[in-house]
């Protein structure tokens, strides 16, 4: 689908007004009124969500969309995406502007409770690091007292970067921007020595850069990052929808069922938690449960994959990032990816 921007900032005072009003009628009944699903993503981070030339979304959270979209329609194209700034995302989900973020958002207690925003999944465990230019000559963030450091505005970064720094006893000059871009270009033109924010993003930053191999993330992790999807407090029925879709593409993961090959386990299958799972048991109801169709797990794998396909594409191994999986393996590769059981 197309690049939408916001198309006028949304002033803090339709935080809650506007929120609890857009929340009072289903999320899903809207959704499936307008034929399409809104969902709120970043200006452009590779990996995650980025438009290409001709506008066309791609990313682990873009991906993500797609399989909401794909659950309620059967079609993973029926999403409409709209860039949304640090700043903006809150009150653009708040205001009803969004059906849903899925715009490598931390999960945190104050956004939980005072923002009037609900959390429940996540889609990528990170943490914060460091990204320095090689002839800085530093091998640790503990090297980094006085140093000049690029950072987005109104982000959990930009707070665990203080935090990091009075706890080590260390001074810093922050050089701060509301745009991603702003902070990419600062860092790339040289006015600032270090580049701070999710680790996730520094690998994919560093490819955008006029020199990729001229620079190093450092080691340290400086905090829980926690990336997940939010939506709007007051409407259970939604946030059940965009949680199962998550933990289907887990669950079929675990399972070794694939876009490739769900039809044979279709056609062949007698487990009962595949069957379950895919929409092939005998008078099952946990679709409607849920408010959709009983196909709705087995659209999201078909048209838009398991965990493991989505993470692999987007930004593990067949993607330009390569980033290993980590914590973001299943639970039963010793990562903290689990999903609960389809019953």
């Amino acid at each position: 689908m197309k690049k939408t921007l916001l198309s006028a900032a949304i002033g803090g005072a339709v935080v809650f007004g506007l929120g609890a009003h857009a929340a009072s009628a289903t999320t899903l009944e809207d959704v499936k009124s307008k034929g399409s699903l809104t969902c709120g993503v970043s200006t452009g981070l590779q990996g995650f969500s980025a438009p290409d030339n001709e506008g066309n979304w791609s990313g682990l959270d873009v991906d993500y969309c797609r399989a909401v979209a794909a659950a309620i329609f059967g079609d993973p194209d029926k999403v409409n995406f709209v860039a949304l700034t640090a700043t903006d995302r809150f009150p653009a989900l708040q205001s009803g502007e969004v059906d849903m973020l899925s715009r490598n958002t931390t999960w945190t207690l104050s956004r939980d409770t005072s923002l009037g925003l609900d959390f429940r999944t996540v889609n990528y465990y990170d943490g914060q690091g460091f990204m320095v230019p090689k002839d800085l000559g530093v091998s640790s963030a503990k090297e980094l007292s006085g140093a000049a450091v690029c950072v987005q505005s109104g982000t959990t970064t930009e707070l665990n970067l203080a935090d990091y720094f009075s706890a080590n006893g260390m001074d810093y000059n922050p050089v701060v921007f509301e745009a991603l871009e702003d902070v990419n270009n600062a860092f790339n033109q040289g006015r600032c020595d270090v580049y701070t924010t999710d680790q996730s993003g520094l690998y994919a930053i560093r490819l955008t850069l006029t020199d990729p191999d001229n620079y190093v993330i450092l080691p340290e992790i400086i905090s829980k990052e926690p990336l997940g999807p939010a939506w709007r407090q007051g409407d259970d029925q939604w946030g059940d929808i965009i949680s199962w879709v998550h933990y289907a593409m887990l669950n079929a993961e675990e399972f070794g069922i694939t876009s490739e090959n769900i039809d044979e386990f279709v056609e062949t299958s007698d487990n009962p938690g595949i069957k379950r799972l895919i929409g092939t048991e005998t008078d099952s109801k946990l679709g409607a449960d849920l408010g959709l169709d009983e196909k709705w797990a087995y659209n999201v794998i078909k048209l838009v994959g398991n965990y493991g396909e989505i993470f692999d594409k987007d930004v593990g191994a067949g993607s330009p990032l390569k980033i290993e999986r980590g914590l973001n393996a299943l639970w039963t590769n010793g990562g903290l990816q689990y999903g609960p059981p389809i019953r």
